[in-house]
């Protein structure tokens, strides 16, 4: 490999030729073989913008010169619309816990690119992290990166998702079908009421996260070191929130307080808790429709959810719920990134948490796997599923637990044990019931009918 000496606080370093990095970054990836897997492009690309903005407030505020200024925005610029982006970015998520590793990397790559359109050096330190520190960099890129995922990605997939059960709610309204609790036979429900559930999960997950958004949009940047702003313009933090809602279209806002936002990753973690419960509501529906479509003859067979791709490779014929189960994998994937960042957020220690590269990746990974996921789900699993009305109809006719609407004219010791007879026998509940009840056979039918019963009253 052909390389070049760079130079830093601790002297010489070999760097590979081509690369744009120069000697911080070198020794992260020296230092740090462990994962082989780099920061997300959405995080690089959140640290880029802060680099751009930051210029240019830097040269509004008079602290560099405007030709440096604007070789350190164009570059930016050249890398955010680059194809090859991360390979420029070669730091493992496992590295110092502040993230300056990553800081450094960006520092050095925008740098060089720089000094190339300059042709004069640019300074990573004095020049592109001017006024700024690891430890207001990074926790700004972690919220800005989630807030653009959040509402970029997540946010619509799941309103689509929503949308998606809504449409479907509508269209099997007419559709009726045993309920069930603890696995068991209960009272029938329509078909409209258990998906209009699913939909009332996710639009309750809409309204927390877009409620936890403005906090997400408060930026640590102007705290620097520790909290203090030591080394940055006074003005520096709200001209700073300006630029980059200018650069992002979305609202940031300076802190009031830097120092949680240092010290502390309690809104990444709140995000986080939020994101679990999505995933705990993915983990429901997936699995709802898993029961549903279980069989087609051994189980409930109660829907065919669009077959997708052959199920065995010993057994033909088998056709498996496979979006389902990957949404499954989904939610338990992110419920384990969840237990990953309540422990970095742990690591406030002092005036800075310690974990920061570890946080921002899983929770950008929570975020993408939920909006690619939703998606799937309700293009794949809920849009196209039929219903299979036959089976339906054979476990409403011999479910003895509509025997329930009796109860207010036979009492509950008699309908259980005209329930309990039905069962027993295997036999329809409305011939067992009209055996053993004073009541016609014309009574029994209307005060049985599941569909009346799904809407519930005396």
């Amino acid at each position: 490999m052909n390389t070049r000496i760079e130079k830093d606080s601790m002297g010489e370093l070999s760097v590979p030729a081509e690369a744009f990095y120069a000697a911080q970054t070198q020794r992260a990836v020296n230092n740090f073989p462990i994962s082989g897997q780099t920061m997300p492009e959405e995080f690089i690309r959140a640290l880029l913008m802060i680099k751009g903005s930051a210029a240019s407030v830097n040269i509004t505020l008079g602290l560099i010169s405007k030709d440096l200024g604007q070789a350190i925005i164009a570059s930016v610029h050249d890398l955010l619309n680059s194809v090859n982006l991360l390979q420029h970015f070669p730091v493992d998520i496992y590295q110092t816990g502040s993230g300056t590793s990553s800081n450094m990397n960006a520092n050095e790559v925008i740098a060089h690119l720089a000094s190339i359109k300059l042709g004069q050096a640019v300074s990573a330190n004095d020049h592109v992290n001017c006024g700024q520190s690891s430890n207001d960099v990074i926790p700004s890129a972690i919220h800005t990166s989630a807030a653009i995922a959040v509402e970029r990605d997540l946010l619509p997939a799941l309103e689509a998702l929503k949308q998606t059960i809504e449409v479907k709610a509508q269209d099997l309204d007419s559709y009726v079908k045993t309920g069930r609790t603890h696995l068991m036979d209960a009272m029938p429900v329509r078909f409209s009421q258990s998906l209009m559930s699913w939909a009332s999960q996710i639009d309750q997950n809409i309204d927390l996260l877009r409620a936890i958004q403005p906090k997400l949009q408060l930026l640590a940047q102007g705290g620097t070191a520790v909290g203090t702003g030591i080394n940055a313009h006074a003005d520096f933090a709200d001209e700073f929130a300006r630029q980059l809602s200018l650069t992002t279209g979305l609202t940031f806002k300076a802190a009031d307080n830097f120092f949680p936002l240092i010290g502390t990753q309690d809104t990444a973690v709140a995000l986080s808790g939020q994101l679990k419960t999505v995933a705990v509501s993915i983990m429901k529906i997936a699995n709802d429709l898993r029961w549903m479509n279980s069989g087609p003859l051994a189980g409930l067979g109660e829907i065919e959810l669009e077959a997708l791709q052959p199920g065995s490779s010993i057994m033909p014929g088998k056709v498996n719920p496979v979006i389902p189960e990957a949404a499954a994998m989904v939610a338990a994937q992110v419920i384990g990134n969840d237990a990953a960042i309540t422990i970095g957020g742990q690591s406030g220690n002092f005036e800075l948490n310690v974990m920061l590269p570890m946080i921002a990746y899983n929770l950008l990974n929570s975020i993408k796997l939920l909006s690619n996921v939703s998606g799937l789900l309700a293009d794949k699993a809920i849009a196209s599923f039929t219903v299979r009305e036959d089976n339906l109809k054979i476990a409403l006719a011999r479910n003895p637990i509509l025997v329930t609407a009796l109860n207010p004219l036979i009492g509950y010791a008699k309908a259980a044990e005209i329930a309990k007879l039905a069962y027993k026998e295997n036999r329809p509940i409305i011939e067992v019931a009209e055996e053993n009840t004073e009541l016609s056979r014309h009574e029994l039918m209307q005060l049985l009918d599941p569909t009346k019963l799904t809407y519930g009253g005396l």
